[in-house]
């Protein structure tokens, strides 16, 4: 569990610390279709894409992270295929576990919506967080966070950063935005 928790964190600050340094309007919203899964999602700056391989539960995966940052804010989609459709469905609390473990924290808020699945139709299951946790400079992080899981393929999307400047409106604005195909 420790690795997984160390390999998500280490490519959302990775993606974000790149991002970080690139030059962009203040929340320039344009949508990224992924190469590796089949999503799209609005992404407030230029997005740094980066895979490494990580241990979900026990399994083994090649996990993406697509990740930009506006503000010390960092917004992120991780994706993965497993197996099969029962381990994709078990890893979400795994990839929850890992996350509120990244900053330290604890789970302020849980509870489960629906999504669109795509052009097969029907109803997907999400499940959505908020955690509060600490932070290297004194100020309380905030992590918002939604898990799916599609088949054999599970998706993580995350929205964090000091509690004062993440509003919910861009958590709403990222969260509607993501799309699969």
């Amino acid at each position: 569990m420790k690795s997984v928790v160390r390999s998500l964190f280490g490519i959302v600050l990775l993606g974000s610390a790149l991002a970080l340094t690139a030059c962009s309007p203040k929340f320039d919203w344009r949508e990224i279709r992924s190469n590796d899964a089949p999503y799209a999602v609005a992404m407030p700056s230029k997005p740094t894409t980066l895979t490494r391989q990580i241990d979900l539960n026990g399994t083994p995966v090649a996990m993406t992270m697509t990740a930009s940052s506006v503000d010390g804010i960092t917004f992120a989609v991780g994706s993965a295929e497993l197996p099969d459709a029962t381990q994709a469905q078990v890893s979400l609390s795994a990839m929850k576990t890992a996350l509120v473990n990244n900053i330290s924290g604890t789970i302020k808020q849980e509870k489960t919506l629906t999504m669109a699945q795509g052009s097969a139709g029907g109803q997907l299951a999400v499940m959505e967080m908020q955690a509060l946790g600490a932070s290297s400079n004194e100020q309380t992080r905030v992590l918002f966070a939604r898990f799916v899981a599609q088949d054999k393929r599970v998706y993580q999307l995350v929205v964090t950063g000091p509690e004062k400047a993440v509003k919910r409106e861009l958590v709403d604005t990222f969260f509607a935005s993501f799309k699969l195909n």
